[in-house]
């Protein structure tokens, strides 16, 4: 069963929490986190991406900039922006967007558990990314930002977050810029605390990386390296948990993640749609932009129209939890076969647009000339995601997109 446990939270008082919360740090340049950060002396920013804070042209990697991080996350903590909260406990963290809410549990995930297989993941990581990710914990010596995490929905856990969002005052209630809701309740009652403890221990079988896993492998092996200099080392130090915000997985939707490819490897717009033929039912749509209505289905853009591709009959499995996916078809008989993209890792040809941007993205990078035809997929589901990751398979890279981003600086985990 999983491990999850309350923490006590390092926070912001209630009158700074909207400015102080940022952003992740991955998601921006240094010169759009300054401006991000431009009139909010407390943002977070100052800590995750304290380049902003040093000369211009400073390296982003350099021992300034993280010992930059440190000096203002210890002058948050002096000038009472960030109070350390005196008694462990569980913390409800709710998104609202498009009027669509979703409500996470913030409490720590045990390094163990994903060392051992109970925290589920659905994609492979890079050492490289891993080690960047890691550097700026082991020099601050906290978790400075969450990760996201799903679980199958437990109703009795359900019943517990209703209540307490139905009765108690959000301590945080406000609208980012970008018009997401963020809404924030810490759990104060230590029976409830325990019962929420009790009921992760028991109901709760698996967790499941749905957005973080670099963040996610980084803080494992920040608790090997913590534990490696700790001599008196027991297991039950801080630096053997992170911080992950719990979402129960019938309350997400995964948004579309979709590609645009440089060239047609020597093929006409004509050729293409031949060759697409052999393995699709092709329908030109006309200039209205076209999205994937279902399963196997696919909308592409090239020479100023739109297409609905409709994958035919044993070009796929579904009873295969990878090659039933969409993006295993378009990489298959698409990119691969047809237009010679090998390794969606390492290739400079395909680009990836979240379908957070919408499909006019797609038209406009086309419409540029930087590209030549783009591809829209149907999103991914939560079970399918879940089977995956169950079944032990791997995701094909940029599969699933989560929207909104978990904000930073609502709640901070330190490892001391």
């Amino acid at each position: 069963m999983a491990i999850v446990k309350p923490f006590r939270g390092l926070r912001p008082t209630k009158d700074i929490a909207k400015d102080l919360a940022c952003l992740p740090y991955d998601v921006m340049s240094s010169e759009e986190a300054a401006q991000m950060a431009k009139g909010k002396d407390c943002s977070l920013l100052h800590i995750t991406r304290a380049e902003i804070d040093c000369p211009a042209g400073t390296d982003v990697h350099s021992k300034t900039v993280y010992e930059k991080s440190v000096f203002n996350f210890k002058l948050w903590q002096e000038r009472g922006w960030l109070k350390q909260d005196s008694e462990a406990k569980f913390y409800i963290y709710a998104q609202t967007m498009d009027g669509r809410t979703q409500y996470g549990i913030v409490a720590n995930a045990s390094c163990q558990d994903y060392k051992n297989g109970v925290i589920k993941k659905h994609e492979l990581t890079r050492p490289d990314k891993e080690e960047d990710r890691m550097i700026l914990t082991r020099y601050t010596e906290a978790n400075l930002e969450p990760v996201f995490f799903s679980y199958k929905a437990v109703p009795e856990i359900d019943a517990i977050v209703a209540n307490i969002v139905k009765n108690e005052k959000a301590e945080y209630d406000f609208v980012a810029e970008d018009g997401f809701g963020h809404h924030f309740w810490p759990v104060n009652d230590a029976d409830t605390n325990k019962e929420l403890e009790k009921l992760f221990a028991t109901k709760v079988p698996a967790t499941y990386v749905a957005d973080g896993h670099h963040r996610t492998a980084a803080a494992a092996r920040i608790g090997d390296e913590f534990a490696a200099k700790n001599p008196n080392h027991t297991g039950n130090e801080e630096y053997n948990y992170f911080m992950a915000v719990h979402f129960p997985d019938d309350q997400l939707a995964i948004i579309d993640y979709n590609r645009v490819v440089k060239d047609l490897n020597g093929l006409t717009e004509v050729e293409l749609l031949a060759k697409l033929e052999e393995t699709f039912t092709v329908e030109c749509m006309g200039k209205a932009i076209y999205k994937p209505a279902k399963l196997h289905e696919f909308s592409m853009y090239l020479d100023n129209k739109w297409y609905k591709l409709n994958a035919k009959a044993g070009t796929y499995d579904d009873k295969d939890p990878i090659g039933v996916l969409d993006v295993t078809i378009l990489s298959s008989h698409v990119l691969d076969n047809l237009l010679g993209v090998k390794d969606l890792r390492t290739t400079t040809r395909v680009e990836f647009i979240g379908g957070i941007r919408g499909l006019g993205e797609l038209k406009k990078r086309v419409d540029s000339g930087n590209m030549k035809v783009a591809f829209a997929l149907y999103a991914v589901s939560m079970q399918q995601l879940i089977d995956i990751a169950d079944t032990g398979n791997i995701m094909p890279p940029k599969t699933t997109w989560f929207e909104p981003k978990l904000r930073s600086g609502l709640l901070i985990h330190k490892l001391d």
